[in-house]
């Protein structure tokens, strides 16, 4: 009796189990999955309410010497890939959802790495700022919210 039970769900689990992986496959082809693995900049405008930012960025200052990638994601390997997946994931389901604030705002998380690549390319001026001032250090983006997306 136990062994048809645990036959039966051995089944049951596999038949699931084959069904998402074969959907999770289909869904992350057809979104062209792979091409969030890279820097190009266009990939980042593949949902349409990144357009905007990405045209902004492409008149931006930052446009000649940075892409997507180098603002938004650690720079480390391990790090990189985890934030894109980690944003990927909340994109895919807020977008698909219909769930999320327009315009678009960045996550806490998201907002200490644009902090920390901006001290990390600016070295140099930051500390130079945080040093001569006296004060705690401020945020670039308090100030310099829109350089890498002009509006």
């Amino acid at each position: 009796m136990y062994r048809r039970i645990l036959a039966w769900a051995a089944v049951a689990l596999g038949t699931l189990a084959g069904a998402g992986l074969g959907v999770g496959s289909y869904t992350f082809i057809y979104a062209k999955g792979f091409s969030y693995m890279s820097n190009d900049a266009q990939v980042c405008a593949n949902c349409h309410i990144m357009q905007h930012h990405y045209d902004a960025w492409a008149k931006s200052s930052h446009h000649a010497v940075a892409v997507c990638n180098d603002c938004h994601t650690p720079h480390s390997l391990i790090p990189k890939y985890f934030t894109k997946g980690l944003n990927g994931y909340h994109h895919s389901l807020a977008f698909t959802t219909g769930n999320f604030h327009e315009p678009i705002q960045a996550t806490e998380f998201n907002r200490q790495i644009a902090e920390a690549n901006c001290r990390y390319c600016h070295e140099d001026i930051v500390h130079q700022i945080d040093v001569g001032g006296g004060r705690e250090p401020q945020d670039c983006i308090r100030c310099h919210r829109f350089v890498g997306h002009l509006e």
